[in-house]
This record gives C-alpha cells, structure tokens and sequence, in this order.
C-alpha cells in the first residue's frame, strides 16, 4: 500500500456492511487490492460462505479500487456486478484479489478472484464503475 492509498483507506473507511463482515483490507493500490474476510459469521444455513458475502467483498474492493482511481473531486458508482460461484469455503478466511479489467475516463472494469485458505477459487466477481463529478 502507499502512503496515498493506506490514507485514502483509512480516511473513506470500508463501509459499515463490510466492517460488520470483518472484511479487513491486505494491499491497495489502483493497479491490484487484496482484501480477506472470514467465513465465521457470514455463513447461510448449510455452514457455506453465504454467496452474497462474496458479492460484498467484490463490490467492497472493485468500488474502493475503482474510487482510488477515479481521484479527488470524483466519485465511482456501481452500475453493474455478476458473479460466478464455483466452488464453497466452510472455516478459514477467503481471500479476493482485485485487478483492474478497464480504466477508463468515465468508466471502470474490475474482476476480484476470491480463494479459500488453500488457494483455491471459490467466486469470480466483475463489477463496472461510472465514474461522476461531484
């Protein structure tokens, strides 16, 4: 993390939905964020990470990432998120990874890999982000 971003992290906070998650941010920067959040406590019925925690923890780093790049005097809006489940994490903690898809002037493309504790990928998170004056 830079100086900049740790800033930018620490003065925006996460949100209150992925601070309730215990979403906890690892790296951050406009080129890849990683950011992990344990199972425990975020789980549906059947003990498996619920499939819309994995969304929260995409949207939380691909709209961070996407504000960080978009600047001061700016702000990044989701306009569109999918995700693709393939396989489910049950104790631990997973992991997402976020990469810029596109890097627009008005818009953004972000795809966040989520892993488990033995690395393997559990959900594929793509979001876009308009990007707007203020």
């Amino acid at each position: 993390m830079t100086e900049d971003a740790l800033a930018y992290v620490q003065q925006r906070g996460l949100g209150r939905l992925a601070e309730k998650m215990g979403i906890e941010i690892i790296e951050f920067s406009v080129e890849r964020s990683v950011a992990r959040m344990p199972v425990e406590g975020n789980t549906q019925p059947a003990d498996l990470l619920h499939g819309g925690a994995y969304v929260v923890l995409g949207e939380s780093l691909g709209s961070m990432s996407a504000n960080l790049y978009a600047g001061e005097g700016r702000l990044a809006v989701g306009i569109e998120i999918n995700a693709s489940h393939t396989r489910s994490a049950t104790s631990g903690y997973v992991t997402g990874v976020c990469t810029p898809i596109h890097l627009g002037r008005t818009l953004t493309t972000h795809e966040i890999a989520v892993t488990d504790d033995q690395g393997r990928r559990c959900s594929t998170i793509r979001i876009t982000n308009l990007i707007k004056d203020l």
